[in-house]
């Protein structure tokens, strides 16, 4: 790190659980981000302004009207702009010294390939069908899963190491079989609730990185907006899990 490094982390690095070792370890990593939207907002933000230096970031659509309630790293102008193209140029405006790589055609066939590339996922997609196939390259892959979900008042957040023996997997505590597939889009959220939960996602995948405290692995902590509530349940290995016990 050089001078200017140095004073932009600072606020970072004088915490004694980073220092300048931590920071360095920010900056050495790289982190997907799937999904440009209410989750992955906030997300963008903090981590390219934490110094993580290099941020994949993944999304297909175009920014509408209607994004803009919560999708706080795209504006006005931004509409018909591809997301992940507007987040861009938003992240690099807070911090141009990190890389940051977008793509717009993730799929079955690279999807794999991009999460090996990682060192943390972040899951800020609104269907299960994309989760389940996020969830399963990450076990293939053994890399890290930070994954939340946003609907009306509530948020649901947890980091998932499916692929180590004795730690559960998404597909543990959701199945195939069990989904109901509830999105924004049909039921409403509230703008915050996005904004809260994308920015503690930003939090977890930082402590990933670093091993600091309690990570949430085994672990889904759920959070009542309306009632300002949170409570934690422990998830426990699914010995039949067809993903993460093959």
């Amino acid at each position: 790190m050089n001078d200017q490094d140095l004073l932009r982390y600072s606020r970072q690095i004088m915490l004694h659980q980073i220092d300048v070792e931590g920071q360095q370890k920010i900056l050495d990593s790289t982190m997907l981000l799937i999904g440009m939207g209410g989750l992955g907002s906030p997300s963008a933000l903090y981590l390219a302004a934490a110094g993580v230096g290099h941020l994949v970031i993944a999304d297909f659509d175009k920014v509408e009207i209607s994004n803009l309630q919560r999708q706080v790293i795209h504006h006005t102008p931004d509409i018909g702009k591809y997301k992940v193209d507007s987040a861009k140029d938003k992240m690099l405006a807070i911090n141009p010294d990190i890389k940051i790589t977008t793509i717009k055609n993730l799929d079955e066939d690279n999807l794999n390939a991009w999460v090996s590339m990682a060192n943390v996922v972040l899951d800020g997609t609104d269907n299960f069908e994309t989760r389940f196939k996020i969830n399963a390259a990450c076990v293939q892959e053994k890399v890290a899963l930070v994954s939340a979900a946003v609907i009306r008042f509530e948020g649901q957040l947890s980091v998932f190491k499916g692929y180590e023996p004795d730690q559960p997997c998404y597909q543990c505590l959701y199945s195939k079989e069990g989904e109901n597939n509830e999105n924004c889009t049909e039921n409403g959220i509230l703008a915050p609730v996005a904004g809260v939960m994308g920015t503690l996602q930003a939090l977890q995948a930082l402590k990933v990185v670093l091993n600091l405290g309690d990570q949430l692995i085994g672990q889904l902590m759920i959070m009542d907006a309306l009632n300002l509530d949170f409570r934690t349940v422990k998830i426990s290995k699914d010995k039949h899990c067809p993903i993460c016990q093959t």
